[in-house]
């Protein structure tokens, strides 16, 4: 009598196929995962305030030190400014048109501008090392990670008064060059304040609207 046994497939599961390692692909995951809980939208509002970052993008931005912030920590950083504010009055002293009234006025214009435009207009960095994390940030909300009243931001929230004092002293006090340093002293004083932490005026036509996240 022939023995008949029944033929046994190897395979532990009929129509399965293993894969080897080699083929084994794992597919790549954002870094920042736009879920419907959080998002990234853009705010149509005229005042808009900048939401705390999420963990991933927390994350992103501890990746290594902020270059574009971190510089007003060294040696030399807090000098430059009162360089640049002789340098600015000096080159407004060689015009011959300009009194030493205008020339004090000029410099303390021509500073603010300055300071206003690198401080708090500037968004993100101009070094591709965090994905993107810091782009919603300006300069001055990305010193110190956001910190108020550290002794750097005390350093640069005291100079345009100081050179509002300065200008308005040397300029005898006239009423019309006094106004003029004052809103130049209070449009960069103000971006620096607490209550303008993270705050967004948008002007249409004027400014790019601000792309803010929330819920």
């Amino acid at each position: 009598m022939t023995n008949i046994s029944p033929k046994i497939n190897s395979e532990p599961f009929p129509g399965h196929h293993q894969s080897s390692p080699e083929k084994l692909k794992l597919s790549p995951t954002n870094s920042h995962p736009q879920d419907k809980g959080h998002r990234r939208r853009r705010s149509s509002s005229l005042i808009s305030k900048v939401q705390p970052e999420t963990f991933e993008t927390k994350q992103d931005q501890d990746i290594q030190d902020n270059m574009n912030a971190n510089w007003v920590h060294f040696k030399g950083a807090w000098i430059i400014h009162i360089v640049i504010i002789m340098l600015l009055k000096v080159l407004y002293e060689l015009v011959p048109i300009f009194s030493n009234e205008i020339s004090w006025t000029l410099t303390n214009v021509t500073y603010v501008i300055g300071s206003y435009i690198m401080f708090h207009q500037v968004k993100g960095t101009p070094f591709d090392f965090n994905n993107g994390a810091f782009d919603n940030l300006n300069m001055w909300e990305q010193i110190d990670n956001g910190a108020q009243f550290t002794p750097v931001k005390k350093f640069l929230l005291g100079v345009p008064i100081a050179l509002f004092l300065i200008s308005t002293h040397y300029s005898n006090y006239d009423l019309t060059l006094f106004v003029v340093n004052l809103i130049a002293c209070l449009v960069v004083v103000i971006p620096k304040l607490p209550l303008s932490h993270r705050l967004r005026v948008n002007i249409p036509y004027l400014t790019d609207q601000q792309i803010v996240e929330g819920i």
